[in-house]
Protein backbone atom coordinates (compact mmCIF):
# COMPACT_ATOMS: atom_id res chain seq x y z
CA UNK A 1 0.00 0.00 0.00
CA UNK A 2 1.40 3.61 -0.93
CA UNK A 3 1.93 5.47 1.74
CA UNK A 4 0.28 9.20 2.30
CA UNK A 5 1.48 13.00 2.50
CA UNK A 6 1.95 13.34 6.24
CA UNK A 7 0.21 17.03 5.40
CA UNK A 8 -2.32 18.16 3.31
CA UNK A 9 0.30 20.05 0.82
CA UNK A 10 0.27 18.22 -2.56
CA UNK A 11 3.84 17.07 -3.42
CA UNK A 12 4.36 16.41 -6.73
CA UNK A 13 7.65 15.03 -8.67
CA UNK A 14 8.41 16.60 -11.79
CA UNK A 15 10.87 14.00 -13.94
CA UNK A 16 12.45 15.76 -16.80
CA UNK A 17 13.18 13.57 -20.07
CA UNK A 18 13.82 16.09 -22.51
CA UNK A 19 11.76 16.79 -26.16
CA UNK A 20 10.92 20.19 -27.16
CA UNK A 21 9.73 21.61 -24.30
CA UNK A 22 13.02 21.41 -23.17
CA UNK A 23 14.90 22.51 -26.24
CA UNK A 24 16.88 25.88 -26.89
CA UNK A 25 19.06 26.90 -29.77
CA UNK A 26 21.92 24.32 -30.90
CA UNK A 27 25.49 25.69 -32.16
CA UNK A 28 25.07 23.74 -35.09
CA UNK A 29 21.22 25.43 -35.93
CA UNK A 30 18.03 23.91 -35.18
CA UNK A 31 16.94 23.48 -31.53
CA UNK A 32 18.34 20.58 -29.21
CA UNK A 33 17.09 19.33 -25.55
CA UNK A 34 19.42 21.03 -22.91
CA UNK A 35 17.27 23.11 -20.13
CA UNK A 36 17.22 20.45 -17.30
CA UNK A 37 13.94 20.19 -15.92
CA UNK A 38 14.76 22.47 -12.68
CA UNK A 39 15.07 25.21 -15.10
CA UNK A 40 11.52 24.50 -16.88
CA UNK A 41 9.41 24.44 -13.42
CA UNK A 42 11.38 27.82 -11.90
CA UNK A 43 10.32 29.39 -15.30
CA UNK A 44 6.60 28.64 -14.89
CA UNK A 45 4.67 31.52 -13.84
CA UNK A 46 1.76 30.79 -11.40
CA UNK A 47 3.40 27.75 -10.41
CA UNK A 48 4.37 29.59 -6.65
CA UNK A 49 0.32 30.34 -5.95
CA UNK A 50 -0.42 27.00 -6.44
CA UNK A 51 0.81 25.90 -3.48
CA UNK A 52 2.24 22.57 -4.28
CA UNK A 53 5.25 21.38 -3.51
CA UNK A 54 7.52 20.28 -6.23
CA UNK A 55 10.28 18.33 -6.36
CA UNK A 56 12.77 17.85 -9.18
CA UNK A 57 14.38 14.71 -11.06
CA UNK A 58 16.23 15.11 -13.95
CA UNK A 59 16.18 12.11 -15.25
CA UNK A 60 17.14 12.06 -19.09
CA UNK A 61 17.50 14.99 -21.36
CA UNK A 62 16.44 13.40 -25.39
CA UNK A 63 14.61 13.97 -28.07
CA UNK A 64 10.87 11.49 -27.42
CA UNK A 65 12.31 9.33 -30.28
CA UNK A 66 15.57 8.39 -28.70
CA UNK A 67 13.73 7.34 -25.46
CA UNK A 68 14.25 3.52 -25.03
CA UNK A 69 12.28 0.83 -23.04
CA UNK A 70 14.85 0.60 -20.57
CA UNK A 71 14.92 4.28 -19.83
CA UNK A 72 10.60 3.86 -19.34
CA UNK A 73 11.29 0.54 -16.85
CA UNK A 74 13.50 2.71 -14.66
CA UNK A 75 11.62 5.39 -14.88
CA UNK A 76 8.50 3.61 -14.05
CA UNK A 77 10.70 2.25 -10.98
CA UNK A 78 11.94 5.54 -9.53
CA UNK A 79 8.15 7.01 -10.26
CA UNK A 80 6.96 4.28 -7.53
CA UNK A 81 9.86 4.86 -5.49
CA UNK A 82 8.69 8.26 -4.92
CA UNK A 83 5.12 7.22 -4.60
CA UNK A 84 5.92 4.85 -1.51
CA UNK A 85 7.72 7.35 -0.10
CA UNK A 86 3.96 9.86 -0.01
CA UNK A 87 4.36 11.75 -3.25
CA UNK A 88 0.88 12.77 -4.48
CA UNK A 89 1.43 12.69 -8.05
CA UNK A 90 3.93 12.61 -10.44
CA UNK A 91 4.94 14.76 -13.81
CA UNK A 92 6.61 13.47 -17.05
CA UNK A 93 8.07 16.36 -19.83
CA UNK A 94 9.57 14.67 -22.58
CA UNK A 95 8.91 15.10 -26.26
CA UNK A 96 5.66 14.58 -28.47
CA UNK A 97 6.54 12.38 -30.65
CA UNK A 98 6.32 9.02 -28.39
CA UNK A 99 4.17 10.84 -25.32
CA UNK A 100 1.21 8.65 -26.12
CA UNK A 101 3.66 5.32 -26.10
CA UNK A 102 5.38 6.33 -22.78
CA UNK A 103 1.92 7.18 -21.43
CA UNK A 104 0.37 4.05 -22.39
CA UNK A 105 3.71 1.77 -20.80
CA UNK A 106 3.48 3.41 -17.62
CA UNK A 107 -0.57 3.25 -17.21
CA UNK A 108 0.42 -0.58 -18.04
CA UNK A 109 3.06 -0.75 -15.13
CA UNK A 110 0.80 1.63 -12.49
CA UNK A 111 -1.17 0.09 -9.59
CA UNK A 112 -1.16 2.84 -7.78
CA UNK A 113 -3.65 5.60 -7.08
CA UNK A 114 -1.59 8.15 -7.32
CA UNK A 115 -1.71 9.97 -10.89
CA UNK A 116 1.12 10.00 -13.25
CA UNK A 117 0.61 12.67 -15.91
CA UNK A 118 2.96 13.11 -19.28
CA UNK A 119 3.29 16.57 -20.40
CA UNK A 120 5.48 18.38 -23.39
CA UNK A 121 5.22 21.33 -25.76
CA UNK A 122 4.86 21.41 -29.75
CA UNK A 123 6.53 24.91 -30.00
CA UNK A 124 10.08 25.16 -27.99
CA UNK A 125 11.10 28.02 -25.85
CA UNK A 126 12.61 29.81 -28.38
CA UNK A 127 9.31 30.65 -30.21
CA UNK A 128 6.50 32.94 -29.89
CA UNK A 129 3.49 31.60 -28.01
CA UNK A 130 6.04 27.99 -26.89
CA UNK A 131 3.17 26.42 -24.91
CA UNK A 132 5.62 24.53 -22.79
CA UNK A 133 4.92 26.18 -19.34
CA UNK A 134 1.48 26.24 -19.70
CA UNK A 135 1.13 22.56 -20.35
CA UNK A 136 3.40 22.24 -17.72
CA UNK A 137 1.54 24.39 -14.90
CA UNK A 138 -1.34 22.36 -15.91
CA UNK A 139 0.14 18.96 -15.49
CA UNK A 140 1.22 19.55 -12.08
CA UNK A 141 -2.12 20.86 -11.21
CA UNK A 142 -3.62 17.75 -11.91
CA UNK A 143 -0.98 15.53 -10.74
CA UNK A 144 -1.80 16.96 -7.43
CA UNK A 145 -5.55 17.12 -7.73
CA UNK A 146 -7.70 14.93 -5.46
CA UNK A 147 -9.65 14.42 -9.34
CA UNK A 148 -7.17 12.74 -10.96
CA UNK A 149 -6.28 9.57 -7.93
CA UNK A 150 -6.84 5.98 -10.23
CA UNK A 151 -6.67 7.42 -13.54
CA UNK A 152 -3.53 5.88 -13.99
CA UNK A 153 -1.72 7.64 -16.89
CA UNK A 154 -2.98 10.62 -18.36
CA UNK A 155 -1.91 12.97 -20.84
CA UNK A 156 -2.28 17.09 -20.10
CA UNK A 157 -1.32 19.20 -22.68
CA UNK A 158 -3.72 22.36 -24.01
CA UNK A 159 -5.98 21.98 -20.87
CA UNK A 160 -6.84 18.87 -21.57
CA UNK A 161 -7.09 15.54 -19.97
CA UNK A 162 -6.61 12.18 -22.14
CA UNK A 163 -6.82 9.13 -20.62
CA UNK A 164 -3.00 7.19 -21.93
CA UNK A 165 -4.49 3.73 -23.64
CA UNK A 166 -6.99 6.16 -25.69
CA UNK A 167 -4.78 9.62 -26.61
CA UNK A 168 -3.08 10.15 -29.70
CA UNK A 169 -0.58 12.77 -31.54
CA UNK A 170 -3.02 13.69 -35.18
CA UNK A 171 -1.20 16.53 -36.64
CA UNK A 172 3.01 17.01 -36.81
CA UNK A 173 2.73 20.66 -35.29
CA UNK A 174 -0.03 21.96 -34.41
CA UNK A 175 -0.42 22.58 -30.66
CA UNK A 176 -4.01 20.95 -30.24
CA UNK A 177 -2.42 17.46 -31.79
CA UNK A 178 -3.64 15.60 -28.58
CA UNK A 179 -6.99 13.76 -28.85
CA UNK A 180 -8.71 10.53 -27.69
CA UNK A 181 -10.63 9.84 -31.08
CA UNK A 182 -12.20 6.75 -29.26
CA UNK A 183 -14.29 7.74 -26.47
CA UNK A 184 -12.76 11.40 -26.11
CA UNK A 185 -10.68 13.33 -23.45
CA UNK A 186 -11.40 12.40 -19.59
CA UNK A 187 -11.50 16.51 -19.08
CA UNK A 188 -10.37 19.19 -18.98
CA UNK A 189 -8.87 22.12 -17.05
CA UNK A 190 -11.57 24.61 -15.95
CA UNK A 191 -9.96 28.13 -15.28
CA UNK A 192 -7.22 26.17 -14.11
CA UNK A 193 -9.10 23.69 -11.77
CA UNK A 194 -9.11 20.09 -13.24
CA UNK A 195 -12.52 18.51 -13.67
CA UNK A 196 -12.74 14.87 -14.44
CA UNK A 197 -15.87 14.24 -16.78
CA UNK A 198 -15.64 10.11 -17.55
CA UNK A 199 -13.37 7.23 -16.74
CA UNK A 200 -11.68 4.30 -18.11
CA UNK A 201 -11.29 0.86 -16.99
CA UNK A 202 -7.61 -0.07 -16.65
CA UNK A 203 -5.71 -2.92 -16.53
CA UNK A 204 -1.77 -3.44 -14.97
CA UNK A 205 0.53 -5.98 -15.75
CA UNK A 206 2.47 -6.51 -12.77
CA UNK A 207 5.98 -7.92 -12.43
CA UNK A 208 9.68 -6.90 -12.07
CA UNK A 209 10.64 -3.36 -13.40
CA UNK A 210 14.02 -4.72 -14.66
CA UNK A 211 14.45 -4.61 -18.42
CA UNK A 212 14.07 -8.01 -19.66
CA UNK A 213 17.58 -9.44 -20.09
CA UNK A 214 16.74 -9.56 -24.29
CA UNK A 215 14.39 -6.92 -25.33
CA UNK A 216 11.43 -8.67 -27.56
CA UNK A 217 11.60 -7.88 -30.90
CA UNK A 218 8.10 -6.80 -32.25
CA UNK A 219 7.17 -5.71 -36.05
CA UNK A 220 4.61 -3.13 -36.83
CA UNK A 221 3.76 -4.03 -40.59
CA UNK A 222 1.22 -1.56 -42.02
CA UNK A 223 -1.42 -2.85 -44.79
CA UNK A 224 -0.84 -0.55 -48.49
CA UNK A 225 -2.33 -1.06 -51.55
CA UNK A 226 -0.85 -3.63 -54.15
CA UNK A 227 1.91 -5.09 -51.15
CA UNK A 228 2.60 -8.76 -52.20
CA UNK A 229 3.33 -9.74 -48.88
CA UNK A 230 7.45 -10.62 -49.47
CA UNK A 231 8.70 -8.50 -46.54
CA UNK A 232 6.16 -10.36 -44.17
CA UNK A 233 8.15 -13.50 -45.36
CA UNK A 234 11.96 -11.88 -45.37
CA UNK A 235 11.26 -10.79 -41.76
CA UNK A 236 9.66 -13.92 -40.38
CA UNK A 237 12.95 -15.55 -38.42
CA UNK A 238 13.72 -12.01 -36.80
CA UNK A 239 10.54 -11.28 -34.86
CA UNK A 240 9.48 -12.32 -31.55
CA UNK A 241 5.44 -10.79 -32.59
CA UNK A 242 4.10 -8.63 -35.07
CA UNK A 243 1.35 -6.06 -34.90
CA UNK A 244 -0.11 -5.95 -38.51
CA UNK A 245 -1.92 -2.20 -38.71
CA UNK A 246 -4.82 -3.32 -40.98
CA UNK A 247 -7.01 -2.26 -43.67
CA UNK A 248 -10.39 -0.77 -42.32
CA UNK A 249 -11.48 -2.48 -39.42
CA UNK A 250 -8.58 -5.43 -40.33
CA UNK A 251 -8.33 -6.07 -43.65
CA UNK A 252 -5.06 -7.42 -45.68
CA UNK A 253 -4.17 -7.93 -49.04
CA UNK A 254 -4.50 -11.96 -49.88
CA UNK A 255 -0.87 -11.99 -50.77
CA UNK A 256 -0.02 -11.89 -46.63
CA UNK A 257 -2.51 -14.82 -45.72
CA UNK A 258 0.60 -17.52 -46.19
CA UNK A 259 3.64 -15.60 -44.58
CA UNK A 260 0.79 -14.39 -41.38
CA UNK A 261 -0.46 -17.98 -41.56
CA UNK A 262 3.14 -19.38 -41.12
CA UNK A 263 4.23 -16.41 -38.36
CA UNK A 264 1.10 -16.33 -36.43
CA UNK A 265 1.92 -20.88 -35.85
CA UNK A 266 4.91 -20.01 -33.98
CA UNK A 267 4.75 -16.24 -32.61
CA UNK A 268 1.51 -13.40 -31.06
CA UNK A 269 0.78 -11.64 -34.33
CA UNK A 270 -2.38 -8.72 -33.49
CA UNK A 271 -4.84 -7.33 -35.79
CA UNK A 272 -5.15 -3.48 -35.69
CA UNK A 273 -6.71 -0.98 -37.77
CA UNK A 274 -4.31 1.49 -39.77
CA UNK A 275 -7.31 3.70 -39.57
CA UNK A 276 -6.82 5.61 -36.20
CA UNK A 277 -9.94 5.21 -34.74
CA UNK A 278 -12.37 2.43 -33.91
CA UNK A 279 -12.48 -1.35 -33.61
CA UNK A 280 -10.90 -4.28 -35.34
CA UNK A 281 -14.38 -6.37 -35.87
CA UNK A 282 -14.59 -10.08 -35.79
CA UNK A 283 -17.15 -11.38 -37.74
CA UNK A 284 -18.61 -9.05 -40.30
CA UNK A 285 -16.72 -9.55 -43.62
CA UNK A 286 -15.90 -13.25 -44.65
CA UNK A 287 -13.58 -12.88 -47.75
CA UNK A 288 -9.63 -13.98 -47.88
CA UNK A 289 -7.51 -10.76 -45.75
CA UNK A 290 -10.68 -10.36 -43.82
CA UNK A 291 -11.18 -9.93 -40.16
CA UNK A 292 -13.17 -13.33 -39.90
CA UNK A 293 -10.37 -14.95 -42.04
CA UNK A 294 -7.32 -13.32 -40.50
CA UNK A 295 -8.99 -14.42 -36.33
CA UNK A 296 -9.62 -17.88 -38.20
CA UNK A 297 -5.67 -18.07 -39.11
CA UNK A 298 -4.63 -17.84 -35.63
CA UNK A 299 -4.28 -13.46 -35.30
CA UNK A 300 -5.21 -11.65 -32.25
CA UNK A 301 -7.64 -8.66 -32.27
CA UNK A 302 -6.23 -5.44 -30.82
CA UNK A 303 -10.03 -4.31 -30.38
CA UNK A 304 -9.97 -0.88 -30.06
CA UNK A 305 -6.01 -0.09 -29.26
CA UNK A 306 -4.32 1.81 -31.89
CA UNK A 307 -1.00 -0.39 -33.86
CA UNK A 308 0.96 1.84 -31.44
CA UNK A 309 -0.69 1.04 -28.13
CA UNK A 310 -0.79 -3.02 -29.27
CA UNK A 311 2.76 -3.17 -29.48
CA UNK A 312 3.17 -1.58 -25.86
CA UNK A 313 0.97 -4.36 -24.54
CA UNK A 314 2.73 -7.05 -26.70
CA UNK A 315 6.27 -5.67 -25.61
CA UNK A 316 5.57 -6.02 -22.28
CA UNK A 317 3.35 -9.38 -22.08
CA UNK A 318 6.37 -10.81 -24.09
CA UNK A 319 8.75 -9.28 -22.06
CA UNK A 320 6.90 -10.71 -18.70
CA UNK A 321 6.87 -14.17 -20.20
CA UNK A 322 3.04 -14.21 -21.08
CA UNK A 323 2.40 -17.38 -23.59
CA UNK A 324 0.02 -17.13 -26.55
CA UNK A 325 -3.07 -17.62 -24.33
CA UNK A 326 -1.96 -15.02 -21.80
CA UNK A 327 -1.21 -12.73 -24.95
CA UNK A 328 -4.32 -13.30 -26.24
CA UNK A 329 -6.47 -12.94 -23.20
CA UNK A 330 -4.83 -9.53 -22.17
CA UNK A 331 -5.50 -8.07 -25.36
CA UNK A 332 -9.09 -9.48 -25.20
CA UNK A 333 -9.32 -7.24 -22.14
CA UNK A 334 -7.20 -4.36 -23.00
CA UNK A 335 -8.59 -4.02 -26.08
CA UNK A 336 -11.68 -2.91 -24.65
CA UNK A 337 -14.46 -5.41 -26.69
CA UNK A 338 -14.16 -8.42 -24.61
CA UNK A 339 -15.02 -9.44 -20.89
CA UNK A 340 -13.95 -5.75 -18.98
CA UNK A 341 -14.70 -7.35 -15.68
CA UNK A 342 -11.37 -9.99 -15.73
CA UNK A 343 -7.84 -9.29 -16.73
CA UNK A 344 -6.20 -12.66 -16.62
CA UNK A 345 -2.87 -12.32 -16.49
CA UNK A 346 -2.18 -11.62 -13.99
CA UNK A 347 -5.19 -11.29 -11.87
CA UNK A 348 -5.92 -6.89 -10.02
CA UNK A 349 -5.75 -6.29 -6.86
CA UNK A 350 -9.13 -4.60 -6.18
CA UNK A 351 -7.44 -2.19 -3.87
CA UNK A 352 -5.95 -0.60 -7.04
CA UNK A 353 -8.37 -1.16 -9.51
CA UNK A 354 -10.77 1.29 -10.40
CA UNK A 355 -14.14 -0.29 -11.37
CA UNK A 356 -15.43 2.94 -12.99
Amino acid sequence: MAATPANDVPRVVVFGLGGTIAMTAGAAGGVVPALPADQLVAAVPGLGNTGINVEVVNFRNRPGASLTFEDLMELASQVRGHFDLGATGAVITQGTDTIEETAYLLDLLHDQPQPVVVTGAMRNPTLAGADGAGNLLAAIVVAASAQARHLGSVVVLADEIHAAVRVRKTHSTSVATFASPDGGPLGYLVEGVPRVLNRVRRHVIRGPFEPAPRQPRIGLHTATIGDDGRILSALTDQMDGLIVAGFGVGHVPETWLLPLTDLAARVPVVLASRTGAGPVLSGTYGFPGSERDLLGRGLISAGLLDPYKARILLHLCLARGADGAQVAAAFQAAGGLGDPAEWPWPAPRSAHHDPR
